[in-house]
C-alpha cells in the first residue's frame, strides 16, 4: 500500500523532499513516493502562490494516481486546490490542514495556530473559529525561513510566547514546521500539545489505505479469490 505525497516547496535537495514521507515511515509503517510540484522554489505563502500552485497540484495528483499510489496526501496546511484534487482523481486524498484542524479541535482544549501567512490558513478558521489564536514567527514569510537556525528558533519561541498567552495546544499550520521537528521541541521545551500537521495527515491516511485495499478486495470476482 502505497502514499503518494505531493510537496508545494519545490526541491532537488532529497532530505527536504522525502522527510514528510520518512516521518509518516516512522510513526505509521506507510510507504510512499513523494514528488514536488514544478518552478515553486519557495512553496505557497500567499494568495498568489497558491493560485499558481493548484492546476499543479492536480496534474501531480493525475500522474501519480497512474504510477499506482493507493491515497494521496497534500503536504500543505492551506489545502489549496483540494477539492479541485479529489475531484480528479478516484483515489482518497487527505490535506494537512484540514487533517491538524480536525485533531486539534478534537482535544477539546484551547488551540493556537502557528504557521508562515498573515492568518491561520481558512481550515483552521473553519474548523477552530475565525478568532483562533495565530501567530507568525519573526522573520519568516516563506516556508524556506524555517529551514534556518534562526527561523527555526523563532518558531520555538513564538510557540512558547502562544503557550504563555493561554493555549494548551499548538497547531501547526506550515508543514514545514514538521520539516524541522518542531512537535518534538515544543513537547521538551515548552510542556504543551503540539499537533504536527503532517502526523495528523498521516493517521488519516493509514485509515484511507486500508478502506481502499478493503475496496479493491471486495472488487476482486469470487472465481480469482479461489485461485
Amino acid at each position: 500500500m502505497t502514499l503518494g505525497i505531493i510537496r508545494v516547496l519545490t526541491t532537488d535537495d532529497d532530505a527536504v523532499l522525502l522527510e514528510h514521507g520518512r516521518l509518516i515511515k516512522a510513526q505509521y509503517g506507510i510507504a510512499s513516493v513523494s514528488r514536488c510540484i514544478p518552478d515553486q522554489p519557495t512553496g505557497i505563502f500567499d494568495a498568489a502562490t497558491e493560485q499558481r500552485a493548484v492546476p499543479k497540484i492536480v496534474e501531480l495528483g493525475r500522474q501519480m494516481e497512474a504510477e499506482g499510489v493507493r491515497a494521496l496526501f497534500l503536504s500543505c496546511a492551506a489545502d489549496p486546490g483540494l477539492a479541485a484534487l479529489r475531484a480528479a482523481v478516484s483515489i482518497p486524498v487527505v490535506s494537512a490542514g484540514s487533517a491538524a484542524a480536525r485533531v486539534a479541535a478534537l482535544t477539546g482544549l484551547p488551540v493556537a495556530v502557528l504557521g508562515i501567512g498573515a492568518e491561520a490558513p481558512r481550515p483552521f478558521r473553519a474548523l477552530l473559529g475565525e478568532a483562533v489564536p495565530y501567530a507568525r514567527p519573526d522573520g519568516v514569510t516563506k516556508t524556506n525561513d524555517l529551514l534556518t537556525p534562526e527561523g527555526a528558533a523563532a518558531a520555538l519561541a513564538t510557540a512558547r510566547r502562544l503557550h504563555e498567552e493561554g493555549a494548551k495546544v499548538i497547531a501547526f499550520s506550515c508543514t514545514g514546521l514538521s520539516t524541522i521537528g518542531l512537535a518534538a521541541r515544543i513537547r521538551e521545551h515548552i510542556g504543551c500539545v503540539a499537533v504536527d500537521a503532517v502526523a495528523a495527515a498521516g493517521m488519516f491516511a493509514v485509515e484511507m489505505l486500508g478502506a481502499a485495499r478493503l475496496t479493491r478486495v471486495a472488487q476482486v470476482p469470487q472465481s480469482s479469490q479461489l485461485h
